[in-house]
């Protein structure tokens, strides 16, 4: 099941859910998974990183990718998650 958790919510929803989840790019995958594990779930946290690393300031950890491209995913990430009010990082592993 690509669920890692049990969530009530609708079918619609879930559906909705499931079709993003799975037109995830790679990097987009990556980036839930690295919230999770390195940021404590929250996009801020990831966001100051990646900004102070754009700004030459230290930072916490490297991303293969550019850093601009991952801000933009990262907006985009999170604008689901507050529109369909869902964590990705439960519907998403590292090994997906």
């Amino acid at each position: 099941m690509w669920l890692r958790c049990a969530v009530s919510m609708t079918a619609n929803k879930q559906e909705t859910l499931r079709r993003f989840v799975e037109g995830l790019t790679s990097e987009e995958r990556m980036l839930v998974v690295l919230k999770h594990e390195l940021y404590e779930d929250d996009w801020d946290e990831m966001v100051a990183d990646l900004t102070a690393r754009l700004n030459g300031r230290p930072y916490i950890f490297k991303l293969a990718h550019r850093i601009a491209d991952d801000l933009e995913r990262i907006d985009r990430l999170r604008q689901f998650e507050r529109q369909h009010r869902v964590n990705l990082s439960l519907y998403v592993s590292p090994d997906m």
